[in-house]
């Protein structure tokens, strides 16, 4: 079943039709505006191609129906879907990076006051630990044991993670802003940065399976495929040039004239 993004994007925003406030409808205006034998005007929406039932305005703002040269074409086709897409990748990348800043934010504050939370970080998590039910002691692998080596870790140690926490959350961003404005540049730089992470994730999953880690090595996998294969990425069934080529079918007015309805098409009152 073939996915109407056009139809998803009227839903979000409305028809986009034009014409609405003319006061004559020429037989030239078919393919945007018809009127039948009441009097009722037919507009056709140009991001789905709906016609949509309005009648004559009362006070008209213009003549005539604008013309193909003063139509703003909405987007529609692939550019629509690889707009939708693209930004959904965005959302996903901008909730890594709030992760990711938060994390680095913390390691950074721990690294810098952990002499002065550990005494309270111990008796806290003996007493958490101990109303659970769990083991305190030190001769097994507890949560006490685990937050013991945390504090054990070098101030140089935590420093450098922090900051490459914080380096991949900018890089995240940056990957973020490009892709919602559908940056060739971004797209190439979405899909290496993704591609070098699939192998720590495999090697994690391999190790210890968990839901997240599926769903995430799934989310990065389905990334890599569309960029690869939709965006035609490194020539890829035929690179850039057969990506532009694509896009300029399903752009602008030429776009609307070929898709244009005959009679046929006119929905019945």
């Amino acid at each position: 079943m073939r996915v109407r993004y056009e139809l998803l994007g009227c839903a979000l925003h409305g028809h986009a039709l034009t014409g609405t406030d003319a006061a004559t409808v020429r037989a030239q205006d078919a393919l945007l505006v018809r009127e039948d034998a009441d009097g009722l005007r037919w507009h056709r929406c140009l991001r789905c191609d709906a016609w949509v039932p309005r009648h004559a305005p009362e006070r008209p703002g213009r003549e005539t129906v604008p013309g193909p040269d003063e139509v703003v074409v909405p987007l529609r086709g692939r550019p629509l879907r690889d707009r939708y897409v693209l930004r959904l990748i965005a959302l996903d990348r901008a909730v890594h990076v709030v992760g990711l800043g938060l994390l680095g934010t913390l390691v950074l504050l721990f690294a810098a006051y952990r002499e002065a939370w550990g005494p309270l970080a111990g008796r806290v998590v003996a007493v958490l630990q101990g109303g659970l039910g769990g083991p305190v002691g030190h001769g097994g692998p507890t949560l006490l044991v685990e937050v013991q080596r945390a504090f054990e870790v070098p101030v140089s140690t935590l420093r450098w993670l922090a900051l490459v926490l914080l380096a991949y959350a900018v890089l995240e961003a940056v990957e973020a802003v490009g892709l919602w404005y559908a940056r060739r540049w971004a797209e190439y730089l979405t899909f290496v940065a993704t591609t070098v992470l699939l192998v720590p994730e495999v090697w994690e999953l391999a190790h210890g399976p968990t839901p997240t880690k599926i769903v995430a090595l799934v989310v990065n996998l389905a990334v890599v495929a569309y960029l690869l294969v939709a965006k035609r990425l490194f020539g890829l069934r035929g690179g850039g040039r057969a990506e532009g080529a694509e896009r300029a079918h399903d752009t602008g007015w030429p776009a609307v004239e070929r898709a244009g309805p005959g009679t046929e098409r006119l929905s019945a009152r």
